[in-house]
């Protein structure tokens, strides 16, 4: 659990557990275009916990010491797209959304491209084949 000192305000201390920044984290990841999934379970179960806070969280783990944070996460892209740009901007997106709702610094994001996904149809985001 982070705990963020505002000297300031001297009014006490804020502490943000890991799971609201894995949340945070998840939630920012999936603003990105081919990101389908945070985690690397079993589509049924995935798909059905896409939008669930616990769906938000599945295959991201967050290490804070002090006021830095490390966030490491699994995703699943979509076949076709550039991997190395989508997880560029996932890394980007991640660092500046959990920085802005924090104030905590993220000092890496580490992404893990567990799968690539084949889509039925972009629009309804159905998936194929993984």
């Amino acid at each position: 659990m982070s705990e963020i000192n505002r000297d300031e305000a001297n009014l006490g201390i804020v502490k943000i557990s890991d799971e609201v920044i894995s949340v945070i984290a998840g939630i920012a990841a999936s603003e990105i275009k081919g990101v389908i999934e945070t985690n690397h379970h079993n589509t049924a179960s995935s798909i059905s916990q896409k939008f669930t806070k616990k769906g938000l969280t599945k295959g991201i783990k967050v290490s804070v010491d002090k006021d830095e944070a490390v966030i490491d996460m699994t995703i699943s892209v979509q076949y076709g797209l550039k991997i190395p740009e989508v997880v560029c901007q996932v890394q980007e997106n991640v660092k500046k959304t959990v920085e802005a709702i924090t104030g905590l610094k993220v000092a890496l994001v580490n992404i893990y491209v567990q799968n690539i996904v084949i889509l039925k149809n972009e629009d309804k985001n159905e998936i194929v084949e993984k």
